[in-house]
């Protein structure tokens, strides 16, 4: 009796209480709660303290769900004050003509539908609490970064530092380096694709278009050599370096240097031209459908997913370093970006080691 006593004293005193005040109200001539209200009250509590009591706990696979879901959501609806505070949190380097910031996962370089926030919208923002410019003035962007990729983005303070930052990339004189976790291993686990990617509609359930291989060259008819084909006019050009860093559990940690700047190069390369796919490519890990990754088991227990789930990975491509010359006497400039949080996890989950800090 003494434990039942102990249990129940909080909602009787909260109930002596309540009772208390409606004793006052009918005394001064109000209408108070009536013997039924109170017992419904301590009824009430009773049933919510058994609800807390009794909650169904979380279960890992919910728990690494809505850690992914964050990654991807964290930055696309807060107020723009407060996604521009993030960017300046996340400068990696300036100086008189240009600065370099973190582009976080999930955020646009320019306005799509259904995302609040992107880097071009909150530029100006940037320069004035960055560089306490005058309203008007503005950064500008360099260069292109998707905005499922995270890591190193060049902004320029002026239009000239801009254009001269671009004809430098068009040049192929600015060095650009990615990390990857591919799903397969590269074979061989070095070396230099070059195949040109052009636009094509995949035709479907669902029509879209996608960034395909257009070959230069073709397995001859007797299937002992290949044929040079005639290049497409509306294919580009496209190059990229890579190097497997480390592999195991069936994915690899990649590291990628392109040459060229073709939109989707290393997602298309990689996919298409090793048939090793970025880990988190929904879009190119199946090429006749828009559909989540399909991943082996193996890899579904080490990352604590189950298929239906795989929607929720990001894509794990990151802008590690870029290398930009000097000019006008000055050195090189480099600059280096930490790799986000979920991409560590992922390692740590593969047990791929970290790569070494440049």
């Amino acid at each position: 009796m003494r434990y039942a006593r102990e249990v129940t004293f909080t909602p009787l005193v909260r109930a002596y209480a309540t009772a208390s005040k409606t004793e006052t109200f009918a005394s001064s001539g109000k209408a108070g709660l009536k013997a039924a209200d109170i017992a419904n009250r301590l009824r009430s509590e009773k049933e919510k303290q058994t609800n807390v009591n009794n909650e169904v706990p979380v279960s890992p696979l919910q728990n690494r769900v809505n850690e992914l879901k964050q990654f991807s959501q964290k930055l696309q609806s807060v107020h723009p004050s407060v996604f521009v505070k993030a960017l300046y949190g996340g400068i990696l380097y300036q100086d008189q003509n240009i600065i370099a910031i973190n582009k976080p996962y999930g955020v646009p370089l320019h306005n799509v539908d259904g995302i609040r926030n992107s880097i071009a919208e909150c530029l100006p923002l940037l320069a004035k609490i960055t560089d306490g410019m005058s309203p008007g003035q503005h950064f500008h962007l360099c260069h292109s970064l998707e905005k499922e990729n995270t890591g190193v983005l060049i902004l320029a303070k002026t239009e000239d530092a801009a254009e001269h930052v671009q004809t430098l990339i068009r040049s192929h004189k600015v060095e650009r380096k990615y990390l990857a976790v591919t799903v397969g291993v590269p074979i061989p686990s070095e070396g230099v694709i070059d195949i040109p990617i052009i636009e094509k509609e995949v035709m479907g359930p669902q029509p879209h278009f996608k960034m395909g291989l257009s070959p230069l060259f073709k397995v001859s008819e007797e299937g002992d050599g290949v044929t040079r084909v005639r290049a497409h006019r509306q294919a580009h050009s496209a190059v990229t370096q890579y190097r497997v860093l480390d592999s195991t559990s069936g994915c690899s940690l990649v590291e990628l240097q392109p040459v060229t700047g073709v939109k989707n190069q290393p997602r298309v390369h990689m996919a298409l031209a090793l048939n090793c796919c970025i880990l988190g490519d929904h879009k190119y890990a199946q090429w006749n459908k828009l559909a989540p990754q399909k991943l082996p088991e193996g890899i579904l227990r080490r990352l604590g997913l189950v298929q239906s789930k795989t929607r929720y990975l990001p894509l794990h491509l990151h802008s590690r370093r870029i290398v930009l010359p000097g000019f006008k006497g000055h050195s090189d400039i480099t600059v280096s970006c930490p790799l986000p949080k979920y991409f560590t996890n992922t390692l740590k989950r593969l047990r791929i080691p970290l790569p070494t800090k440049e």
